[in-house]
């Protein structure tokens, strides 16, 4: 617990100084000798322990041994997360420069763009590279065309662009791109238009990961040569290397909706699988030969470490391996080492390795979902006495989904607004069918020189596969198959686990002091709900959006119901749903309301792209509709809103409209919005624009 509450202070310190700084840290700075240095918590601790050694004859001050390690483990948690996350600074110039770059993964295909992911390696002037101390991790975005389709990991590149650091949109309640891209060892983004790039050499070269990335392609090679393809190949691949980029958005919906999602994120599920089929062989052998034991545990142990870097490392992988490479070593003696002990010590070997795990939400899942399962299922599956084995197997099943589903819950709904209602029938089918496609997985790749017998099994796992599809499709459209549209906050999630800790203890130690913990952890989080709901009542306002290619004019009315006045006639409100779905959760908005055409109720009106509403009125201009027009009576507007499409200038529409307002859509281009900003600067008419500021709402 010291360790992750300095994790978290230490995540919080270098975020809040990176906002102060305006994003511009001294490079060569070390956050160890910072103004809040986690140094000297970490030597008031060993000197504590230190005079707690000396004074460790009197009982009276017993509590200096825990006071010494806390702050040396929270010094240490804040130290280790801190120089971590200090390693992204770069000193961004805002200019544009010709830089040299090692692309260091395989390209992957975006919606319009070529995304790679390269190695900064230093500037290039006068020809030659000026490195830079150390490699920076930066997202480059090419056009698609015929000349970026060469492209592949390990080119060197020299490019001229303009390296930038990395900005959320600033709308409500919008995923934290900044902290989730730096968290994960980027620092920055470009776009590198045609012609400004070429390259210059290729490193042959490869690190672990590469070659780990290397081994996937060739397994995916060998599904796609034995006929996988579409949704089947997808799942397979998410199943046994952990690559879920082929997973396409219906049958992502699909496992989400009915609870299986667990399934497609490789954690202690699979890993378990794999253990006791590698036991079960093995063991064969040393109950014959007894002293082979060791020697096949270790074999098991080497067989789970190549799983885990074949699939990525990635935390719910790495946690699961370590577990059951503890399980293994102590088979070696009778007692059963999966108690919550164990599991503390897996997450702190973790985030001694990587701190920045703790903010990944599969770890988190990961942790809670297996402390749930050792508190709670043992509990659970003896409140019922069953004697016959299947009926058994089945409680047993069953209690451990009921487990985990408690303990994951919360986090579901904070992380993804839904909560799954069908999660027993969902589990009761999907874990028996995980088992057969893996264990069938395996023995297909098992086959690999045979060709002709390894096709033959490949028709088997096609079923498998097609089956365990259909029947979550089924489940999916079962009435009220999940909760959507959930909203919640972190603190209500802590009061939350706070009460479940409490209640546990109940079971355990049945005192007085307990329940009245546990009621007052109760009472506090209904508190908290109910004042959480009455400050999220939504109200009368305007609001513009920042969301790319999709201009709008969101009219909100008090009693939860919106609509999204578009100024195209064909909108793509898809990116509006999944870049403000929990703004609209947060305040209990029922689904806006779509208008691409005139429209007219009581209190809105919308013609001819004009939006009259409370009081206000709104034009979306972006096309050429009011050019070469005058009035004799203009207008007035209260907000003009310019998107991608008006060519014209501000000038051109004061002869009919007396504008109070410019705001400038996100879809314009930056040399046509300074244009606009100059034309609204010389008419003194005030401008905003929605790419520089964020997302706009005005209350009326």
């Amino acid at each position: 617990m010291p360790l992750t509450g300095g994790i978290i202070c230490g995540d919080a310190y270098f975020f809040h100084q990176r906002a102060e700084l305006s994003l511009n840290i001294p490079e060569e700075t070390s956050y160890l000798f910072s103004t809040f240095s986690p140094v000297w918590i970490c030597l008031a601790g060993f000197l504590l322990l230190f005079f707690a050694y000396f004074l460790s004859g009197k009982y009276r001050i017993h509590w200096l041994y825990g006071l010494s390690v806390f702050l040396c483990c929270f010094g240490l948690g804040a130290g280790i997360s801190g120089e971590l996350l200090h390693r992204v600074v770069f000193p961004f110039s805002g200019d544009a420069a010709v830089y040299q770059a090692v692309i260091s993964e395989q390209p992957e295909m975006k919606e319009k763009s070529l995304l790679c992911r390269v190695q900064l390696e230093g500037r290039v002037e006068k020809g030659a590279v000026q490195r830079s101390d150390r490699e920076h991790t930066f997202l480059f975005y090419f056009p698609k065309d015929s000349t970026t389709a060469s492209l592949s990991r390990g080119d060197r590149l020299w490019v001229r662009t303009r390296l930038t650091p990395p900005v959320n949109n600033g709308n409500p309640d919008e995923f934290d791109y900044i902290r989730y891209l730096v968290r994960k060892g980027g620092t920055g983004t470009a776009y590198i238009p045609a012609g400004h790039w070429r390259i210059v050499g290729h490193d042959a070269s490869r690190t672990l990961r590469q070659i780990v990335s290397d081994y996937q392609e060739k397994v995916l090679g060998i599904y796609r040569h034995l006929g996988f393809q579409g949704d089947n190949l997808a799942v397979l691949s998410a199943l046994t290397v952990g690559d879920k980029e082929n997973l396409s958005e219906d049958i992502r919906e699909t496992y989400s909706i009915t609870g299986a999602s667990h399934v497609l994120a490789l954690s202690g599920l699979h890993i378990g699988f794999l253990y006791a089929l590698l036991f079960f062989l093995l063991s064969l052998i040393w109950k014959r030969w007894s002293y082979f034991k060791p020697f096949g545990l270790f074999l098991i142990i080497l067989f789970l470490w190549g799983f885990a870097f074949l699939t990525g490392l990635s935390s719910s992988v790495v946690r699961s391996v370590i577990m059951f490479s503890l399980l293994a070593i102590s088979s070696l003696q009778p007692e059963k080492p999966l108690t919550l002990n164990t599991l503390a010590a897996t997450a702190f070997l973790m985030l001694l390795y990587n701190p920045l795990w703790l903010f990944d939400v599969g770890f988190q899942l990961s942790f809670v979902a297996v402390a749930s399962i050792l508190l709670i299922q043992p509990k659970l599956y003896n409140l019922l006495s069953v004697r016959y084995r299947i009926p058994r197997y089945i409680w047993g099943l069953l209690t451990v989904s009921i487990a985990a589903q408690i303990g994951t819950a919360p986090l579901v709904i904070l992380y993804f607004s839904r909560f799954s209602t069908h999660f027993l029938l969902t589990n009761l089918w999907v874990i028996p069918m995980v088992t057969l496609i893996l264990y069938s997985a395996v023995f297909m790749l098992i086959l690999t020189p045979f060709p002709f017998l390894q096709q033959g099994f490949a028709s088997v796992v096609n079923i498998l596969l097609s089956s365990q599809n259909n029947v979550l499709r089924r489940i999916e459209q079962f009435p009220m198959s999940s909760i959507d549209g959930l909203w919640t906050e972190c603190w209500e999630i802590m009061l939350f686990y706070i009460f479940l800790l409490s209640l546990f203890r109940n079971f355990s130690v049945r005192t007085s002091r307990s329940i009245y913990f546990s009621l007052c952890c109760l009472l506090l989080l209904t508190t908290y709900h109910t004042v959480l709901v009455s400050s999220s009542v939504p109200q009368c306002c305007i609001a513009f959006y920042n969301v790319r290619n999709c201009p709008a004019v969101h009219c909100l009315a008090a009693n939860g119901k919106s609509w999204l006045a578009c100024a195209d006639s064909l909108p793509d409100v898809s990116r509006l749903y999944r870049a403000l779905s929990p703004n609209w959760n947060h305040h209990r908005l029922s689904t806006p309301e779509v208008l691409t055409g005139d429209y007219a109720t009581s209190g809105l009106a919308f013609h001819n792209h004009i939006v009259s509403y409370a009081g206000k009125r709104i034009c979306l201009l972006h096309d050429a509709r009011w050019r070469n027009k005058i009035s004799s009576h203009p207008l007035t507007i209260d907000y003009l809103y310019i998107s991608k499409g008006y060519k014209g200038r501000i000038e051109e529409l004061t002869t009919l409209f007396r504008i109070r307002t410019v705001i400038l859509d996100t879809s314009l281009s930056d040399y046509h919005s300074d244009i606009l900003r100059e034309d609204c600067s010389r008419l003194a008419i005030p401008c905003i624009s929605l790419k520089e500021r964020g997302a706009l709402c005005i209350p009326l």
